[in-house]
């Protein structure tokens, strides 16, 4: 009797404990069947399928960068090939703005020179001078123990600019350009230098005059100064004070190929 009164207090099994039950065995930790069930089980693993779409994306980004580089250096050729026809193509500078070479240029070889006397030998001779002029007028300095004008570091102050009128003209298929400057001075104080900034140009004439009726006043020599960039005319006689002078130089340079003056862009 004990037995069968033990048995007849036994829970009666329900649908619930045998799903449990049933959950213990498969392994899902016997959560109720349910959303937090389905969360917490096993998640299917990546496919081939997958695997290969990552394997192509892979593969195109690294082709996209190949073709990225190759485009990069394809570019710096061209570049690099352009700069050199570029300096191939740069000839003498000219003068003429209708095209046609300076007055120097469609000289023949030796004309204005001596007989027997060469081109070089007459630069050589012409150049010694000029270092013989620059080392007397030097000299002329130190004794007075003052710096030359076109030493120092900024422009004298005797002249001082009142217009200016410019006339460039650009020869594209060479990269070269002719220009004439016309600079109105009046004079503060008597000088027989004139000093202005230039660098890289080939000076071909320098006038000096005092007004339209009154003759020029005559240039000794010119030279450039490269310490300080400038350009120096040497004149016969002072300029006479509280009096106005004109100016006109005619040069040519090169259309640089660096951020320098009359650069190519």
């Amino acid at each position: 009797m004990a037995l069968e009164e033990k048995r007849e207090k036994r829970p009666p099994v329900t649908p619930m404990m045998i799903e449990e039950e049933a959950a213990l065995r498969n392994g899902s930790r016997g959560l109720p069947p349910g959303p937090w069930a389905e969360a917490a089980g096993p998640r299917p693993r990546t496919t081939e399928r997958h695997i290969a779409v990552h394997k192509r994306l892979v593969l195109g980004f690294a082709v996209s960068i190949l073709a990225l580089l190759a485009v990069t250096m394809i570019a710096v050729l061209l570049s690099v090939r352009f700069e050199e026809c570029g300096a191939a193509a740069d000839g003498p500078p000219r003068a003429g703005g209708n095209g046609s070479l300076s007055g120097a240029a469609r000289q023949p070889p030796g004309a204005g020179q001596p007989p027997g006397r060469s081109e070089e030998e007459a630069r050589g001779g012409e150049a010694a001078e000029e270092e013989e002029e620059e080392e007397e007028e030097e000299e002329e300095w130190q004794r007075r123990r003052e710096r030359p004008p076109w030493a120092r570091p900024r422009l004298p102050r005797h002249l001082r600019p009142l217009h200016y009128n410019l006339m460039l003209s650009a020869f594209m298929e060479n990269f070269t350009f002719s220009g004439e400057v016309n600079v109105q001075l009046e004079v503060r104080n008597a000088s027989r230098y004139i000093v202005l900034h230039a660098h890289r140009m080939h000076i071909e004439a320098v006038r000096v005059a005092e007004d339209k009726l009154a003759g020029g006043v005559r240039v000794a020599r010119t030279f450039f100064y490269p310490q300080t960039q400038v350009f120096v005319v040497v004149l016969n006689r002072s300029l006479e004070v509280q009096r106005s002078y004109n100016l006109k130089i005619i040069y040519n340079a090169l259309i640089e190929n660096e951020l320098l003056g009359f650069f190519r862009s």
